[in-house]
């Protein structure tokens, strides 16, 4: 398991991208990317996604943060990435994962509330409510990847 940083903050943030070229493989090669980055860089996080979203919250050190979201800014998958929520926390929602991954069963916006907008208008606790109820289910032994 891995604790915050003591009694450092850590950085929270939250985007939305719209991805580009989505299929399984390009999904297995993105989270086996991650999942190595950001255990070199101590940040934990967890990534919705489905044909017409990505949803994730990463945690960790600021700077290796706001380099990694810069990352994902300029990365080609991603298209109209934009910032939901970004915040100094003491405690890490997700601790115990490099990347969870949740296929979005249990994302509870539909397709055309996304399209609609809905994320950029969701608050900070609904989005992360969302991302909390997919750390339970995996907490509790579901199926996440």
């Amino acid at each position: 398991m891995r604790a915050h940083l003591g009694d450092i903050e850590v950085k929270q943030l939250i985007y939305r991208s719209q991805p580009f070229g989505f299929d399984n493989s390009m999904l297995v090669g993105l989270l086996t990317q991650a999942r190595r980055n950001n255990l070199r860089d101590n940040i934990t996080g967890a990534l919705f996604c489905r044909h017409d979203v990505y949803l994730q919250l990463i945690e960790g050190p600021s700077a290796e943060i706001d380099a990694l979201y810069s990352h994902i800014c300029g990365d080609d998958r991603h298209c109209d990435v934009k910032l939901l929520h970004s915040e100094l926390v003491h405690e890490r929602i997700f601790p115990e994962w490099e990347m969870l991954h949740d296929e979005m069963p249990t994302l509870i916006w539909s397709p055309p509330a996304v399209a609609a907008g809905v994320l950029d208008r969701a608050s900070p606790d609904e989005l992360r409510s969302a991302f909390k109820r997919i750390r339970d289910k995996a907490r509790n032994g579901a199926a996440l990847s």
